[in-house]
């Protein structure tokens, strides 16, 4: 369904970000883009999504193809119409709107009322917690129901693609397994491809297909989730675990040297 081939990224024409990343989200898969903070991640999804000029930003070289069209050069309401929606970092939800309100924001495109009602059920069915407070103004939710707002709000645009940036940011690992369990949920009910952008590892890789690992604007590695989560370079960097498989005081990996291979 997606396919990015060899693109490069650079703000301001000068700030170089991605260098030739690749990676495809086959149809009815979730994929999983993982790295550090500051590894390109959001920067992706936001070249995929359209949305690099709100920071100045551009596509280089390389192309972004969706459903075997090119959409890189396009804007993000026409990518949006096409079928890609993003949940952004941040939770960022319009406060001042009631629940339901902030929801239909994200079918503003459509004109199908009937399938809109029916999405509205479906979305509260998925999460019966924001179905409770529907009435209630956004900015009062909690961070975890926050997250399950904007991530409903992408939904009620009906998309073929849903890009969610770090979902569990912020969150209790209670709230990270219940919304990583919805979002599971949705990709087996709906068929829907998801990309998730991720810096908690075990919480990505534990409900995708397929993995990418970025660093400093590159994919450095990719495979299923039990070859990453078997690879020592992902254990020890980014899981904090030994080869043995114990865990490693900060102390200890602080000055970590990545293998060569790392970056072969």
């Amino acid at each position: 369904m997606l396919k990015v081939n060899g693109i490069d990224v650079a703000y301001m024409k000068v700030i170089q970000v991605l260098r030739g990343v690749s990676l495809e989200a086959p149809d009815g898969k979730i994929v999983a883009l993982l790295g550090a903070n500051g590894a390109g991640k959001t920067t992706t999804l936001r070249a995929i999504s359209g949305m690099l000029r709100t920071e100045q930003g551009a596509i280089t070289d390389g192309v972004i193809e969706f459903d075997s069209k090119r959409i890189d050069g396009q804007g993000p309401e026409a990518i949006a119409a096409m079928g890609i929606s993003q949940a952004m970092e941040g939770r960022r939800v319009l406060q001042h709107l009631s629940v339901e309100e902030n929801l239909m924001v994200g079918a503003y495109c459509r004109n199908d009322r009937a399938e809109i009602k029916k999405d509205l059920e479906m979305v509260f069915t998925w999460f019966p917690r924001i179905k409770e407070r529907r009435r209630q103004t956004s900015g009062y939710l909690s961070g975890g129901e926050q997250q399950m707002l904007v991530i409903g709000r992408a939904l009620m645009a009906r998309p073929k693609l849903m890009l969610l940036d770090e979902p569990s940011l912020g969150l209790a690992p209670l709230l990270v397994q219940e919304i990583y369990e919805i979002i599971q949920r949705i990709n087996v009910e709906r068929k829907m491809t998801i990309l998730v952008v991720e810096q908690n590892v075990n919480a990505a890789l534990g409900i995708a297909h397929y993995g990418y690992v970025m660093e400093n604007g590159r994919v450095v590695l990719e495979g299923s989730p039990d070859q990453l989560k078997e690879n020592p370079d992902v254990r020890e960097f980014y899981m904090g675990l030994s080869v043995a498989g114990a865990e490693k005081h900060y102390r200890d990996v602080k000055h970590y040297r990545r293998r060569k291979k790392w970056l072969a």
